[in-house]
């Protein structure tokens, strides 16, 4: 059985930061692609970021370029998120995603498995 537990979440200060991990079990994790998307409420779910198999390549939404840090420990199977400069529009729940290609995709209908996802709060 697959499962993806992220944790890491929290209420944080604008300008602060957070680091969101996805621990990954059932599944061998270093031939997934994995990605990080988040959803506000009212809104669609939106792609965050994503990286590779061998984290070698690493993508980001533009809103989030030069704040967000993916990357991913094979030897650990987990995924991070860090985020810094965070802001109130970044308030959202996130989730992780595992893709079955090497590359991933920013699309979240083609990623296989989900975890529950973390709740990121960012106030002024």
């Amino acid at each position: 059985q697959v499962r993806l537990v992220e944790s890491g979440g929290g209420l944080v200060q604008a300008g602060g930061s957070l680091r969101l991990s996805c621990a990954a079990s059932g599944l061998t994790f270093s031939s997934y692609a994995m990605g990080w998307f988040r959803q506000a409420p009212g809104k669609e779910r939106d792609f965050v970021a994503r990286i590779s198999w061998s984290g070698a390549y690493t993508y980001y939404t533009n809103s989030v370029k030069g704040r967000f840090t993916i990357s991913r420990d094979n030897a650990k199977n987990t995924v991070y998120l860090q985020m810094n400069s965070l802001k109130p529009d970044d308030t959202a729940i996130y989730y992780c995603a595992a893709h079955t290609s090497r590359l991933g995709s920013r699309n979240w209908d083609e990623y296989a498995y989900w975890g529950q996802g973390t709740q990121v709060t960012a106030s002024l």
